[in-house]
């Protein structure tokens, strides 16, 4: 879970325009005009960086954004993605764990009315260093 950057070339077309990711293989998206395709463009490098991340595939290496630009006319700009503010917002489902503790601290946070659920999330984004 990073945050990356790649270079992205949107080609005009017809109507719309078009995006591709030269260092993404099958990395492909549109969108009617050049915002919407910067914004879908984001979107669909998320998605498959973080399918690479799922399923352990090396995420490549992005090319340099000036040689892209020497070997095209089209437009060639960097995009921007974090997988892991995806995964918040994509991949929210809930799972169930199994823990052990000492009956001793499970008596006193029983006691003191604490969401065992909440405060090992809390220790667990703490640890990871995540807010």
């Amino acid at each position: 879970m990073a945050k990356y950057a790649y270079p992205a070339v949107f080609t005009k077309e017809e109507r719309g325009y078009s995006v591709e990711f030269p260092d993404i293989e099958g990395c492909f998206t549109c969108g009617d005009t050049l915002p919407e395709a910067v914004e879908m463009a984001g979107d669909a490098l998320c998605l498959m960086l973080y399918d690479h991340e799922e399923d352990g595939e090396p995420v490549p290496p992005p090319s340099d954004v000036r040689a892209l630009q020497e070997q095209t006319e089209n437009i060639v700009s960097l995009i921007f993605c974090d997988t892991l503010e995806y995964r918040k917002r994509y991949d929210s489902r809930t799972v169930r764990k199994t823990l052990s503790l000492p009956n001793w601290l499970n008596t006193l946070s029983e006691r003191a009315g604490l969401n065992f659920s909440a405060v090992l999330e809390e220790a667990l984004k703490a640890k990871l260093n995540l807010s």
